[in-house]
C-alpha cells in the first residue's frame, strides 16, 4: 500500500502487562476467501508490532482478503476512512463509541462530533456506521441518556446514507433492542461481537439483523454464544476478530490481527457440523451483502 496514513498516535492497549505478547504462527489457509467484519489496525499489539500493510499482507496470506476497519471516535473514523480510501483491502465503518458520549455530552461537544460522522460516513469506501449502540458495563445511569442520543443519531446517519450498522452492545440487549425498534433499525444491522444467547439470536433472526461472531465463540466458557450460532439463520452470520482483542483459543490472551481469523471459522463450521468450504463461502457472501465489494469505490 502507498501513502498509507499514519496510524492515530499507535494506540496501545490498557491491559498488556503480563501478557505474553508474542504473536502466533499463522494458522492454516482456509480453502475459500473471505473478510475480517472488524478490526482496529490502529492499535499497537504486540513485539514484533505489523503496520496495516503488512497485517493486511499476512491476513491474504491465510484467505483473509478484506477488512472492515472500525472507527470509535473522530480521530479512528478519520484514519479508517483514509486508509480504506488508500488500500483496497479494507472498508471502513465511522463513529463515536458508546463510551465516548457521555464524555463529549458534557463537554457539549457531541453534537459537532456527530456532525463530522455524518460527513465521513458519505464517502464511497465508508461501508458502515459503527462502532455504535449501548454499553452499560462501563458507563453508569447518569450516561445513558447521552448513549442512547448518540445510538440514535448514528441511526438515522447509517439510513441516510444507505449503509450499514455495525452496534456494539455491552450489557445492554433488551435496550438496544427497543431503541432499534422504537427508532427502526437500517436495513443492514450488524450485532458487532455478538454477545448475546439463543434468545437474543432468535430476536435477530425475526427483524434480519446480522450477527458477528468473535474469537469469543472459541471460548471455552462461551457455551451460550455457541448455542446462538447454532440457532441463528446462517444467512445472517458473519465473523470477526475485532482485533487487537479477544484472541481466539488456543491463543487467547496473546495478541490478536485479522490473519487468526480462521481459527474462529474453523469453531464455526465445527459448530455448525458443516464442511469449512461451504461456510467459508457463505460468510463471505454474507459480508458482501452487508457492505459490498471490497473492488469497487462507489458500488455499496
Amino acid at each position: 500500500m502507498n501513502g498509507e496514513p499514519p496510524a492515530p498516535g499507535l494506540r496501545k492497549r490498557s491491559n498488556d502487562r503480563g501478557r505474553d505478547l508474542t504473536r502466533p504462527e499463522s494458522p492454516e489457509p482456509l480453502p475459500f476467501p473471505l473478510y475480517d467484519n472488524h478490526a482496529h489496525l490502529e492499535f499497537e499489539d504486540g513485539i514484533d508490532q505489523l503496520d496495516p500493510a503488512d497485517s493486511l499482507d499476512r491476513a491474504g496470506a491465510v484467505g483473509v482478503r478484506g477488512v472492515v476497519q472500525v472507527g470509535t471516535d473522530l480521530e479512528t473514523s478519520r484514519w479508517s476512512a483514509q486508509l480504506a480510501a488508500s488500500d483496497r483491502r479494507v472498508l471502513a465503518a465511522v463513529a463515536l463509541h458508546p463510551n465516548e458520549a457521555p464524555r463529549l455530552f458534557a463537554e457539549g461537544l457531541l453534537s459537532a462530533h456527530l456532525s463530522e460522522i455524518s460527513r465521513l460516513a458519505s464517502e464511497p469506501r465508508v461501508r458502515a456506521v459503527g462502532e455504535t449502540g449501548l454499553d452499560f458495563f462501563r458507563t453508569g445511569e447518569d450516561g445513558r441518556d447521552a448513549q442512547i442520543e448518540s445510538f440514535e443519531t448514528h441511526i438515522e446517519i447509517a439510513k441516510a446514507n444507505g449503509i450499514a450498522m455495525q452496534i456494539h452492545d455491552r450489557d445492554a440487549h433488551d435496550e438496544v433492542v427497543s431503541v432499534l425498534k422504537r427508532v427502526g433499525a437500517p436495513e443492514r444491522t450488524v450485532f458487532h461481537c455478538f454477545s448475546g444467547d439463543a434468545r437474543l439470536a432468535r430476536i435477530c433472526n425475526e427483524h434480519g439483523w446480522y450477527m458477528s461472531f468473535a474469537g469469543t465463540t472459541t471460548f471455552k466458557n462461551a457455551p451460550a454464544l455457541r448455542e446462538a450460532l447454532a440457532v441463528a439463520k446462517p444467512e445472517l452470520v458473519l465473523v470477526e476478530t475485532d482485533a487487537p482483542f479477544l484472541t481466539p483459543e488456543p491463543f487467547r490472551g496473546r495478541p490478536n490481527a485479522p490473519y487468526l481469523l480462521p481459527h474462529t471459522v474453523r469453531r464455526i463450521a465445527e459448530t455448525l457440523d458443516q464442511p469449512l468450504d461451504e461456510v467459508c463461502a457463505r460468510l463471505a457472501r454474507n459480508t458482501e451483502r452487508v457492505y459490498g465489494s471490497w473492488d469497487e469505490a462507489d458500488d455499496a
